[in-house]
C-alpha cells in the first residue's frame, strides 16, 4: 500500500491569523483540503493519515465530507515539533503497515503538490527504498566569515533544495523513528524526516520537484498561492 501522512499539526503563528494557516479559507475551500485533493485525486494513493493540530479533529472530519475526501481513513494528534508530530504518525501505523509500504510525508501547508511529483516520488521510493522531492538550487551560497563579509561559498551545483513529498519504506521509517528518538539523534531544532534519516546514516534519493510547490508560511506566500490558482498555464510556453 501507498499511504500519505499529511502533517497539519502547527499552529501557524507567523501568518499571524486568528486559525492555524492549514485550515484557512481560499476562494471558499481551506488550504488543507487543497492538499488532500491532491492524494485523494492521484490513483496511486490507497489511504490518507493526518496529523492534526489538537481541537481541530471534527472539523478536519467534517471538511473531509463536504469535499469527498473518502481516502482520509485516520487523523491523529501532532506533537510539540514537527518531528514529533510525523512519530505520532508513524507510530500510530505500526501494526497497520506491512514493512515495504510506502509512506508519503508531506506538510499540509504544501497545497500545489503535483501528480507528477508524487508519482516519482513513489517510484524512486520503490526503486531505492526511499525518494525525497528535490530541486536544484539557482542562488549563490557564501558562508560567513563574520556579521558583514565572507571568503567562501559552495558552489551551487552541488546543492539540492529538499521538501515534500518524501516517501520512504515503512519497516524503516519506523525504525528510524524509534532510534532517533530513544538516543535524541536528528529530532532537534528544524530537523525533519530527511535530515534525521541523513544523521542516522542512510542514502537518500533524489526524485523530481515543482517550483510550485510553494509553503505557505507568510501572508506573501498566501497571497503566491492565490496567484497560482488563479493562474492558466500559458499554451505557447515550451
Amino acid at each position: 500500500m501507498n499511504i500519505a501522512l499529511i502533517l497539519a499539526g502547527g499552529s501557524g503563528q507567523r501568518m499571524g491569523q486568528d486559525i492555524p494557516k492549514q485550515f484557512l479559507n481560499v476562494y471558499n475551500k481551506p488550504v488543507i483540503i487543497y492538499t488532500l485533493e491532491s492524494f485523494q485525486c492521484h490513483p496511486q494513493i490507497d489511504a490518507i493519515l493526518t496529523v492534526c493540530i489538537d481541537g481541530w479533529h471534527d472539523i478536519l472530519w467534517a471538511y473531509a465530507r463536504q469535499f469527498n475526501i473518502n481516502k482520509l481513513k485516520w487523523v491523529v494528534s501532532g506533537g510539540d515539533s514537527g518531528q514529533e508530530s510525523i512519530r505520532n504518525g508513524v507510530f500510530f501505523l505500526e501494526g497497520k503497515c506491512s514493512p515495504d509500504d510506502t509512506i508519503i510525508i508531506h506538510d499540509g501547508i504544501r497545497p500545489l503538490i503535483e501528480a507528477s511529483v508524487l508519482s516519482d516520488v513513489i517510484i524512486k521510493c520503490e526503486q531505492y527504498g526511499n525518494g525525497v522531492t528535490a530541486l536544484p538550487y539557482n542562488e549563490q551560497i557564501f558562508l560567513m566569515d563574520d556579521e558583514i563579509s565572507t571568503t567562501k561559498y559552495i558552489p551551487r551545483e552541488s546543492l539540492r533544495r529538499v521538501s515534500t513529498p518524501q516517501a520512504y519504506r515503512f519497516g524503516k521509517l519506523d525504525n528510524a523513528y524509534h532510534l532517533a528518538f530513544e538516543k535524541g539523534i536528528g529530532i532537534h531544532g528544524s530537523s525533519y524526516t530527511n535530515t534525521m534519516m541523513v544523521e542516522l546514516g542512510e542514502r537518500l534519493y533524489f526524485a523530481a520537484g515543482s517550483e510550485r510547490n510553494i509553503k505557505l508560511t507568510t501572508k506573501d506566500d498566501l497571497e503566491m498561492f492565490k496567484a497560482f490558482l488563479r493562474s492558466e498555464n500559458s499554451e505557447w510556453l515550451k
